[in-house]
């Protein structure tokens, strides 16, 4: 059975923030970078131990032509994203 995958209030402003700041650069790059998430969450929906745990029950997974990861955990009745961030800044 697959999970729902929901994505925490930060992890949508973490969203919103990236897709402005690509669309201030290039026309189209926020939505190419939007569709990059949308990949990697339907690939975390369906596999979503694949990625390794990097602190407690945290795992994370890059996005492929973005430097942006994905930091989620894996709960009894959903994936939990709680952050997508620049892969220079720490989650802590």
């Amino acid at each position: 059975m697959t999970l729902p995958l929901i994505l925490r209030p930060e992890a949508v402003h973490d969203l919103i923030v990236a897709h402005e700041w690509y669309e201030e650069q290039k026309v189209t790059l926020g939505a190419d970078f939007l569709a990059q998430a949308s990949a990697i969450f339907d690939r975390i929906r369906a596999f979503p131990e694949m990625y390794g745990i990097i602190w407690q029950d945290v795992r994370s997974c890059s996005l492929r032509r973005f430097p942006y990861v994905v930091y989620y955990r894996v709960l009894a009745e959903r994936i939990e994203v709680l952050a997508v961030l620049h892969g220079s800044l720490n989650p802590a």
